[in-house]
C-alpha cells in the first residue's frame, strides 16, 4: 500500500470536515422550519367521502384533489376543496364540495352554501381560471360522470354554466384539469385528462391474494382520449381535441402540466399516463401539437416500460432557463426527474438521486416544485399514499398510509430529503392524493393543503425560525390586459445575485389539484431583485429593476406595477 504525503492526507481530512459542516448547516437550517398543522385552528372541518362500500369500484380510490382560489379578489388565497358522494343505492349521507373564505387573521368561515356551490358530484379534480376574463377566477370540477364549469359572479357566488358553456353532455371519469391559452388568442382554453373506460355495470373482479376483491389496475380497462375545449370568446367552447392533434383514445391519463420545454413562447402539454406511455405534445403554433415524448425520452422508464403515472410538475430546478419534469409512479417504480438537456431531450436523474432511491417503495399522487426555505432553488413536495387497504398482505414492505416526501434542492441538481426535519405532524403517514401550495398568512412563505382519500384535508402553516427566517421573497401576481386576465402563460425571469430564476404562470400540475395563481421568487438574503422581466403571451415583454423583497407586487400588462403589498408581520 502506498502512503500519502502528509499534506495530501490534510487536504483530504480537510475536505471531509468541510463536507461535514456542510451537512450540519444544512439540517440545522431545515430543523428551523416547521410545516405546523394548523387545520383544526383555521376552522376547517373536512372529511371526504370517496364512496366506498365495500365493491371496490375503481374511482373510490382516486380523489380527491383541493384548490387555493382568490375567488373574491381580497388578496388572501380561499380554499376549495373536492368531494365524491355515495353511489346510487347506497346513499347514507349529503356531501358536498367545499368554499372556505380565508378570514385574514390564520382562521377560515366555510361559505360553500352562500357561494351557490352545495351540490353534490362525484368529484375528482379541480382547475382555477378567468376564462371570460371579467376579473374573477372561475372553478372546473372533474368528476366521474358529468364534469362542471361554475362561473364567478364576482359577489361571491357561482352559477352552474356547465349547460350554457357547452360542455354538458361527455359523462366521462375525469381526472386532472388545467386551463390554458394554448393559440394565444387572449382567452383561456380548458384541457381535461380522462382515466379509463369504466362504469359499475363493467366493473371487473380482481385480487390481489387470490382469496378477497381488490381494486383492478388500469390494464383491465380500455384508455380514455383527454379533451381540449377551445374557448370562443362568447362563453362557450367547442371540442378541439381530435383537431388540434390530441385525441390518442389509448391514453390513461392522471396529471397534466403545461410548460415550454423548448423556450419558443407557445405552451406545451405533459400528460402523466398509468400504464400507458406518458405523452408531451409540443405546440405547433398553428393550433395544433405534434407528440414528442418517445423521442424527448419521457414515455417510458430507463429499461423501456411505461410506469404508473400520477402527478406532475415542471421547474427549472436548476437555473438552467429549461423546465424540467416531475412525474409521481407507483410503488416499486420509484418518481421520475426527467432534466430538460435542452434541444427537445430529456434525462431522467433520480436514480442517481435521492429522489430515487426515497421513492422506491412510495406511491405518489400529488407533487410539485415549490421554494419552501427561499433560498431560491425550488424543492420537491410529493404526497403518498396507495390504493388499496390490504396492500401489505402481499407486500410487507409496502404501507397504505404513507408519510410525504419533501427534498430540499441544495444546488447544483441534487437534492436531500428532508420530510422528518419539517415537524412530527407533517411526517405522519397519511393516504395522500391532492396536494396545493399557497401563502394563505401574507407572510411571503408557502404554505400547504394536503388532501387523503376517505379522510381529512390539512393545512400545514410554514413556520420558519432563526437563520431561516431570514430568507426573503418576492411574490408577483400578474394581469394581462391583451394577454388572458390571469397572465397564465407568462414566463417571468428574475434575477438577483448572479442567479436567475424562471417561472411561467400556470394552471394545473400536481394531481387533481390547483395551486395559487401567483408566483413566489426566494431571494435568499437578498434585500431586492436586480431584474425583473415579464413575456407575455401576447408577446409583450415588461421590464423592471430594483424590486424590494418582503411584498407582493401586481404588474399589469403594458403597465409595470400598479399595485404592491408588504408582507404581514408575524404575531
Amino acid at each position: 500500500m502506498v502512503k500519502r504525503p502528509l499534506a495530501i492526507a490534510l487536504i483530504f481530512l480537510l475536505e471531509a470536515l468541510l463536507i461535514t459542516q456542510t451537512g450540519i448547516g444544512a439540517a440545522a437550517e431545515t430543523a428551523s422550519i416547521q410545516f405546523r398543522d394548523v387545520t383544526q385552528q383555521a376552522g376547517i372541518r373536512f372529511v371526504h367521502n370517496n364512496g366506498a362500500f365495500g365493491k371496490k369500484f375503481l374511482p373510490e380510490t382516486m380523489g380527491p384533489g383541493v384548490a387555493f382560489i382568490d375567488y373574491d379578489n381580497d388578496g388572501w388565497p380561499d380554499i376549495f376543496l373536492v368531494n365524491g358522494m355515495d353511489w346510487p343505492g347506497q346513499v347514507q349521507k349529503h356531501s358536498t364540495p367545499k368554499l372556505y373564505h380565508n378570514n385574514h387573521d390564520g382562521t377560515f368561515t366555510d361559505v360553500t352554501h352562500k357561494a351557490g356551490l352545495d351540490v353534490e358530484l362525484f368529484g375528482m379534480g379541480v382547475a382555477v381560471g378567468d376564462y371570460d376574463n371579467d376579473g374573477y377566477d372561475d372553478l372546473f370540477v372533474t368528476a366521474y360522470g358529468q364534469n362542471d364549469l361554475f362561473h364567478n359572479n364576482g359577489n361571491g357566488t357561482f352559477t352552474d354554466a356547465t349547460q350554457k358553456a357547452g360542455l354538458l353532455g361527455p359523462k366521462e371519469f375525469s381526472s386532472s384539469a388545467a386551463w390554458v391559452d394554448y393559440d394565444r388568442d387572449g382567452r383561456l382554453d380548458l384541457v381535461v385528462g380522462n382515466y379509463v373506460q369504466w362504469t359499475p355495470e363493467t366493473d371487473l373482479y380482481c385480487t390481489l391474494d387470490g382469496k378477497s376483491k381488490s381494486y383492478c389496475t388500469p390494464e383491465s380497462y380500455k384508455g380514455s382520449s383527454v379533451r381540449l375545449w377551445h374557448n370562443r370568446g362568447d362563453g362557450t367552447f367547442e371540442d378541439a381535441a381530435q383537431k388540434a392533434g390530441l385525441g390518442e383514445p389509448t391514453s390513461k391519463t392522471l396529471g397534466i402540466a403545461v410548460l415550454d420545454y423548448d423556450n419558443d413562447g407557445w405552451p406545451d402539454l405533459l400528460f402523466s399516463n398509468d400504464t400507458q406511455p406518458n405523452k408531451l405534445y409540443r405546440n405547433n403554433g398553428n393550433g395544433t401539437f405534434t407528440e414528442k415524448a418517445v423521442v424527448a425520452g419521457i414515455a417510458f422508464s430507463e429499461d423501456g416500460v411505461a410506469r404508473a403515472g400520477m402527478g406532475v410538475d415542471a421547474s427549472d430546478y436548476d437555473h438552467s432557463g429549461f423546465p424540467s419534469l416531475l412525474i409521481t409512479n407507483f410503488s416499486n417504480q420509484m418518481i421520475s426527474l426527467y432534466h430538460n438537456e435542452g434541444k427537445g431531450l430529456f434525462v431522467d436523474e433520480a436514480p442517481r438521486s435521492d429522489i430515487g432511491r426515497a421513492s422506491l417503495l412510495t406511491l405518489g399522487f400529488g407533487c410539485f416544485f415549490f421554494d419552501y426555505d427561499l433560498d431560491g432553488w425550488p424543492d420537491v413536495l410529493v404526497a403518498n399514499g396507495h390504493i388499496d387497504a390490504d396492500i401489505q398482505r402481499v407486500q410487507s414492505n409496502v404501507k397504505y398510509a404513507m408519510p410525504p416526501h419533501l427534498f430540499r434542492n441544495t444546488g447544483k441538481g441534487k437534492f436531500e430529503e428532508v420530510t422528518k426535519s419539517l415537524g412530527p405532524a407533517f411526517a405522519t403517514a397519511r393516504v395522500g392524493r391532492g396536494a396545493a401550495y399557497a401563502d394563505f398568512n401574507n407572510d411571503g412563505r408557502l404554505d400547504l393543503l394536503l388532501s387523503t382519500n376517505g379522510g381529512s384535508v390539512y393545512l400545514f402553516r410554514n413556520d420558519a425560525q432563526g437563520s431561516a427566517a431570514s430568507n426573503k421573497s418576492l411574490r408577483i401576481k400578474l394581469i394581462g390586459t391583451k394577454s388572458n386576465r390571469d397572465g397564465l402563460g407568462a414566463t417571468v425571469r428574475v434575477t438577483f445575485g448572479g442567479e436567475t430564476q424562471t417561472q411561467m404562470l400556470r394552471s394545473g400540475s400536481s394531481y387533481l389539484s390547483a395551486s395559487e395563481l401567483v408566483l413566489t421568487f426566494g431571494l435568499a438574503q437578498r434585500e431586492k431583485a436586480d431584474t425583473v422581466e415579464i413575456r407575455w403571451p401576447s408577446g409583450l415583454v415588461d421590464r423592471l429593476s430594483n424590486i424590494a423583497a418582503g411584498q407582493t407586487v401586481t404588474v399589469t400588462e403594458g403597465k409595470g406595477i400598479t399595485s404592491s403589498r408588504t408582507y404581514e408581520k408575524k404575531k
